[in-house]
């Protein structure tokens, strides 16, 4: 049975009280805030939610993230910014045993979280690792990767912080983490067995574990909000771990990907950018004729194609999204030339 996009009679800061928030994309591109976020986040703080930033870049301490949003005016604590390298470290350590022997590809924020999680760092495929992680950073070079994939064939156990194929910086989008590790997997013919970013839901959890390890109550799955701008990371990570999602338009997303988007990678709510945090969020509804209707707007399916009433509307997005969901759900064959180009206002 298909899900559609779902409505809210409050706003989202008041609906939910612990917003699992993206940064790549989302509140950042590399350097630079994105547009209308920082605003956005303490508006929503005053409402009463709560803010932990998840993140599956791998290279930067946590303290060093929370002093640049402290610089786009927000009020963050480090144990408030979850890495994939605070998971992937953890991860590692419950998978094999206590001081053993691990090669790093990774920054010192990767470097440390291993060591701080009891286990040994060793250098290169040479010193017998019994296992091998290995994260994202710009310095990364080629002999580095190769010595992970010698590790890796000799044995070791493979393990990765997240596999983005892209990552926003300032001038554009760049090759991610998963970019480097598919290059391992084509010299090795090896799958990691397991990433601690998302799609995987296991930071979201650890979010909300460490929130509550603050003092705070532990907040439940159906109080917390996956958002994010990516939905083959954020989303899918939200949809495998029960959270309810918000996709956002700031990033790598776009209007046609979320109308052509299979079922695990639906969100639940769709926002041009983070100031619908304080907005209610309209449900689409299906009228009896087939018509998708959002407010003002409406959308359908007719002659093999989805058709809307206002390209330039978010809330025709939202009804074109759902007019698509339900047709490739009965077999129509949609694709980007089969659905509207969207050009929305501000």
């Amino acid at each position: 049975m298909t899900r559609f996009l779902k409505g809210t009679d409050r706003t989202l800061a008041e609906a939910y009280q612990l917003a699992l928030l993206d940064l790549d994309g989302v509140v950042y591109r590399g350097k630079n805030p994105v547009e209308h976020a920082a605003d956005s986040i303490r508006a929503a703080e005053r409402a009463g939610m709560t803010i932990e930033y998840t993140t599956n870049n791998s290279s930067r301490f946590q303290h060093v993230v929370a002093d640049q949003l402290k610089g786009f005016g927000l009020d963050v604590e480090p144990w408030q910014v979850i890495t994939s390298s605070v998971v992937a470290a953890r991860m590692v350590a419950k998978a094999v045993p206590a001081g053993a022997k691990v090669q790093v590809l990774g920054a010192e924020h990767l470097r440390e979280e291993v060591s701080r999680n009891g286990l040994t760092i060793v250098e290169g495929p040479e010193d017998h690792p019994q296992a091998v992680i290995q994260g994202w950073y710009p310095e990364m070079t080629w002999q580095m990767m190769a010595n992970v994939a010698f590790a890796v064939e000799a044995g070791a156990e493979y393990f990765v912080t997240n596999r983005d194929l892209t990552i926003p910086r300032e001038l554009g989008i760049a090759p991610g983490c998963g970019s480097m590790i598919r290059a391992v997997i084509a010299a090795t013919g090896v799958e990691p067995v397991a990433s601690a970013g998302k799609p995987e839901s296991y930071m979201y959890d650890e979010a909300r574990e460490l929130n509550a390890a603050e003092g705070h109550d532990l907040v439940p799955k159906e109080a917390s909000i996956a958002i994010g701008d990516r939905l083959d990371t954020d989303i899918e990570a939200g949809n495998r771990g029960g959270y309810d999602s918000l996709a956002v338009l700031t990033g790598v997303t776009n209007p046609t990907e979320l109308m052509l988007a299979p079922a695990h990678l639906r969100p639940t709510y769709v926002a041009r950018d983070l100031r619908e945090l304080g907005c209610v969020q309209p449900e689409p509804v299906r009228a009896e004729d087939g018509t998708w209707e959002c407010r003002d707007a409406c959308a359908w399916f007719e002659n093999g194609s989805v058709h809307v009433s206002d390209a330039t509307s978010i809330d025709g997005l939202r009804a074109a999204i759902c007019a698509a969901w339900e047709a490739a759900d009965k077999g129509a064959q949609l694709d980007e030339t089969t659905v509207p180009t969207f050009d929305l206002k501000d």
